[in-house]
């Protein structure tokens, strides 16, 4: 246990905690004195020795229950309760499985989880070695999952549920045993999720103290802790004056608009052709946008940020409406309107739940179509904030298309790196030729120059 405290302590200071030496010898006094019997009282104790200030009281509690959160929830047995014929029963329909999908199955209705080297190799394929920031470990945890069968779990419990059912179990016995197969299933990401965001808060804790000094700017929004979080917020005020002032510069400049040379040469037609007659184009000095944003699990740090900048530079745009999607696409324009950002922000994120595996562009895109085609049109740039990944669903990218033939332009802001696009889920291979640009925003700096260039392309 001291070696674990001595671990956590690092881990918090990677966190950007300030802890001492003196202060990580009185976590174990403490810890000795307290005993870890009652885990509450134990986490008290270490918070009390090691955190001084309340701003660092999240990171706390972020880390503690991935050094000393026991690997996530048991696994339950879903067989013990069924009498024997039943047990026999759903062996033999489990036998009919085959590879991993037999072996997550095993997982899920026995109880007992992979073992620790198994899930060593499953993180390893899933990019673990890439890790070294938190915010890559939701990015790990979807593709482990998935190697180890997730994507394929509703099907697969339908068919186990016909085959049962054909075997004659009652309804009520099939039921309990899917009850306890859907809380393995909830218990078993639970413990990947935990266990990957112990390695990588252990890699990140393990990082030469150089890298710590990184412009803020430029660190990726994935990665970003809590007091990262709420510095970026208090720097995004200062970006979004500088993108104003350009924005108005631009528009001055731009007043008289540029010289037309067919409307031109038209008018002076009657003067053999000489331009006496100078016509101008007619600009809009302010663009027409629409937002449509992936506020899942993978992407609410970059979302958040991105539905801040839009919030404040909505005196800049002649109209603005904003859509977020996990499942489906919801309006969120009026949650947009008539208070402060925090609060509009905060109000979104909190009206569209998270969820694994839950993201559905193509459903969402089919809303946007369908319910909302009087959105856009040939002077609305179109925005996409997402990943590009859609849980092996239907893309649809025939919609995609029809949205940009509507549209002025369409844009992708992407924060994933282009070498992950195509992999696993990932459906951005498709997706990038039917736009007219696509923009990493990695980082609040990528995030803005984007917005920059949106607003001036736009004009």
């Amino acid at each position: 246990m001291d070696d674990r405290i001595t671990e956590f302590a690092r881990g918090l200071r990677a966190a950007g905690v300030r802890v001492s030496v003196a202060e990580t010898a009185d976590a174990l006094h403490a810890a000795e004195a307290m005993g870890v019997g009652d885990r509450d009282a134990f986490r008290r104790a270490l918070r009390a020795s090691l955190v001084k200030a309340a701003d660092d009281f999240e990171a706390f509690e972020a880390l503690f229950p991935l050094y000393f959160g026991g690997g996530g929830p048991p696994l339950q047995n879903a067989l013990e309760d069924l009498p024997p014929d039943d047990q026999e029963a759903v062996r033999a329909a489990l036998a009919a499985l085959t590879g991993r999908l037999q072996q997550l199955m095993d997982w899920l209705t026995s109880g007992q989880p992979p073992t620790r080297e198994a899930l060593e190799a499953l993180a390893r394929q899933a990019g673990l070695d890439w890790a070294d920031r938190p915010g890559q470990a939701v990015w790990v945890t979807r593709r482990m999952l998935q190697a180890m069968g997730f994507g394929q779990l509703d099907r697969l419990v339908g068919e186990l549920r016909a085959r049962l059912a054909a075997a004659g179990l009652s309804d009520e016995a099939i039921d309990r045993l899917m009850g306890v197969v859907q809380a393995n299933r909830e218990a078993l990401a639970e413990r990947v999720a935990a266990q990957i965001g112990l390695d990588i808060a252990r890699r990140r804790a393990e990082r030469p103290a150089r890298d710590a000094g990184d412009d803020l700017l430029h660190t990726p929004l994935q990665d970003l802790g809590p007091l990262d979080v709420e510095r970026l917020r208090l720097e995004v005020r200062r970006l979004v004056a500088r993108l104003r002032s350009r924005a108005a510069l631009r528009q001055r400049r731009a007043k008289a608009g540029r010289i037309d040379p067919r409307r031109t040469l038209r008018a002076n037609l009657r003067h053999g052709g000489v331009p006496i007659e100078i016509r101008h184009r007619q600009r809009r000095l302010k663009p027409r946008l629409v937002l449509v944003c992936d506020v899942s699990t993978s992407m609410r740090p970059v979302a958040e940020f991105m539905l801040r900048l839009i919030y404040e530079l909505q005196d800049q745009v002649a109209r603005a409406r904003s859509f977020a999607f996990n499942d489906d696409l919801q309006e969120i324009s009026p949650a947009m309107n008539g208070r402060s950002a925090g609060d509009a922000v905060a109000e979104v994120l909190h009206a569209i739940p998270r969820g694994w595996y839950a993201t559905d562009l193509g459903t969402s895109l089919e809303t946007l179509v369908t319910r909302h085609a009087d959105a856009y049109d040939r002077r609305t740039t179109v925005i996409v904030l997402g990943d590009g990944r859609n849980n092996h669903r239907d893309p649809r990218v025939d919609l995609l298309r029809a949205v940009a033939r509507r549209s002025r332009r369409l844009i992708w802001l992407n924060p994933e790196d282009p070498r992950k696009w195509g992999t696993d889920d990932s459906d951005m291979p498709a997706y990038a030729p039917v736009c007219d640009a696509v923009y990493p925003v990695a980082n609040l700096a990528q995030l803005s120059a984007a917005v920059d260039r949106l607003l001036q392309a736009s004009e």
